[in-house]
């Protein structure tokens, strides 16, 4: 359940909240939110801020607050997202060698917490994330992180692929894991710029990513079960680029 300090609801609350510049996750619409002026202009400042909005039957948001809701409720993020664009050419000025986790499509938070905490470990300079169809840093995220996401930027950005293709143009190795490649993981140098993606467990990884991508490597599996679960997976990826990096005598 949400805390009171987690969502505000009300539609004219939930504008100006948006138009002051709030930072949202995503704004619940009832389904049976009736037509009218306030709601075309609630409608139009969420599109004009490029807010996602989730619509769902009244009893979701019910069970969040019983209070004069009107059918709209906004979540807010535990906590601040950072920008890509941004986070890109801050690290190369701090004389990184980058190293970046990007999830696809990974929807469970268990999984996100656990790699979210396996990246923090790690020294992973940060997570990408989609704005849309996967998981978003909420407070048992938080929680399963084991406060990693306290610490650990997040990047939420609103196309994957774009996000990839702009690592790319950006000097980064991109390297995607999956099931299918008959490259080992241990195989390929991960000592440069790097962004691991991990896809997820039911779909794996979209195509269209996947052709952007430079290296595609599979982790050896010789028991019978089919793959790994995500966030086991992403800490072996994780660990193996360490490994190459303190064996080149690198420091973070």
């Amino acid at each position: 359940m949400l805390q009171s300090d987690e969502y505000i609801y009300g539609i004219r609350a939930v504008i100006e909240a948006v138009e002051a510049g709030k930072e949202i996750d995503k704004v619940l619409v009832s389904k049976d939110l009736k037509g009218g002026e306030l709601s075309a202009e609630l409608f139009d400042c969420l599109h004009s801020h490029r807010i996602i909005i989730q619509r769902v039957p009244v009893e979701k948001i019910d069970r969040i607050t019983r209070r004069n809701h009107q059918g709209v409720l906004a979540i807010l993020p535990a906590v601040s997202y950072d920008s890509l664009e941004n986070m890109v050419p801050k690290l190369y000025e701090e004389g990184c060698v980058p190293f970046i986790v990007v999830l696809d499509g990974i929807t469970d938070v268990r999984n996100f917490g656990a790699i979210a905490r396996t990246c923090e470990c790690a020294g992973v300079d940060a997570i990408v994330i989609g704005a849309r169809g996967g998981v978003s840093v909420n407070a048992d995220a938080v929680k399963t992180s084991a406060g990693a996401l306290h610490y650990l930027p997040v990047c939420r950005e609103r196309s994957i692929l774009n996000a990839v293709k702009f690592l790319k143009d950006n000097g980064y190795r991109i390297v995607a894991a999956s099931e299918k490649s008959d490259v080992n993981y241990s195989t390929v140098d991960y000592t440069g710029p790097v962004a691991i993606v991990m896809g997820a467990e039911d779909i794996g990884i979209n195509p269209d990513i996947l052709r952007q991508c430079d290296t595609q490597v599979a982790i050896p599996q010789i028991g019978e079960i089919s793959s790994l679960n995500v966030s086991v997976a992403a800490g072996v990826m994780i660990y193996e680029v360490v490994r190459q990096r303190l064996l080149a005598g690198f420091t973070r």
